[in-house]
């Protein structure tokens, strides 16, 4: 008990020293922390008074296809497994460019929609999406800068997570990104319209596909038998409807709190493809497969939005 509580108390000593060290940051994700927390509260009241629950429905089946998907994707690499890295890394790579094709389409321009309506002007309907794309980034920020895995900044917290393998480093990363792909979900479903939450909703699933086998795939070489890496990266899919619960519920409450919510989902997801999926693509000197891999999945993404929406 001594040693736990002694290890508990060093995480944490880091931890504040880091805080204390980099106040933008720390100032940056409590800012983003609150309004999500402001928006979570206002959903909550809205809910408990209108008891409308067909759109959490829709919101938790779509974070579970997203999970779904992931699992699916884990169980093909029992029959996959040896897939060279050039081939994960165009996979990953078209993971990524569904995601930002998602942004874009699915999040982004919608937003800008709902904030015309409700505003009746251009400039403060696109203001009000960049404070969501300006919330997303500093909360995806604050959460990569306290969280150990795959960057410089692991260091801070001693030598335990130094050892940490690349491999469950970057798993942290694919498990951390889930979460804003379950809020984007989330929050397409907040006005029960289907012609945004349907497509959303299929791409990040299609795309879930190849990240659960990449996942599974790269926890196999760290020596994990293929039930338990299938297992794990599956598991990872769990953070969708997790996400997608939280993202409805940001988006719900208030009229205006809808394309603040798309825009945070839509800067959440972009930090991370620029982040952690794109540099984990060019690790390995793939860049040109990994970025046909970005502009099929791009691609993919847009013609889903069109034949869907």
């Amino acid at each position: 008990m001594a040693v736990g509580q002694s290890a508990a108390a060093t995480l944490r000593s880091a931890w504040f020293a880091h805080a204390r060290a980099n106040p933008v940051i720390t100032l940056g994700l409590g800012a983003a922390v609150l309004a999500v927390a402001a928006l979570l509260l206002a959903s909550a009241y809205s809910a408990i008074n209108n008891g409308d629950q067909s759109h959490l429905r829709y919101a938790l089946l779509g974070g579970t296809a997203g999970f779904a998907a992931t699992a699916l994707g884990a169980l093909l690499a029992m029959a996959l497994r040896n897939i060279s890295t050039k081939t994960q890394d165009s996979m990953l790579g078209f993971a990524a460019g569904m995601m930002l094709a998602a942004s874009s389409f699915s999040l982004i321009l919608p937003g800008l929609a709902a904030a015309r309506d409700l505003l009746g002007s251009g400039p403060a309907a696109a203001a009000t999406v960049v404070i969501g794309l300006g919330l997303g980034v500093l909360l995806m920020l604050g959460l990569d800068y306290f969280t150990p895995h795959e960057h410089e900044s692991a260091g801070a917290f001693g030598p335990e997570h130094e050892r940490m393998s690349r491999v469950w480093l970057f798993v942290f990363a694919i498990i951390l990104h889930n979460i804003p792909e379950g809020m984007a979900i989330g929050v397409s479903f907040a006005d029960g319209d289907m012609h945004v939450g349907l497509p959303l909703t299929t791409a990040i699933a299609i795309q879930d596909i190849p990240e659960g086998l990449a996942v599974a795939l790269a926890l196999r070489t760290t020596g994990l038998s293929a039930g338990r890496a299938v297992l794990v990266a599956a598991a990872s899919g769990l953070m969708e409807p997790l996400g997608a619960v939280v993202g409805l519920g940001m988006s719900s409450g208030l009229a205006i709190a809808y394309p603040v919510s798309l825009g945070l989902a839509a800067g959440a997801m972009i930090f991370v493809v620029s982040h952690e999926v794109i540099p984990e693509t060019h690790r390995n000197g793939h860049q040109t497969s990994a970025t046909v891999g970005l502009m099929g999945g791009f691609a993919v993404m847009m013609f889903l939005d069109t034949a869907l929406g």
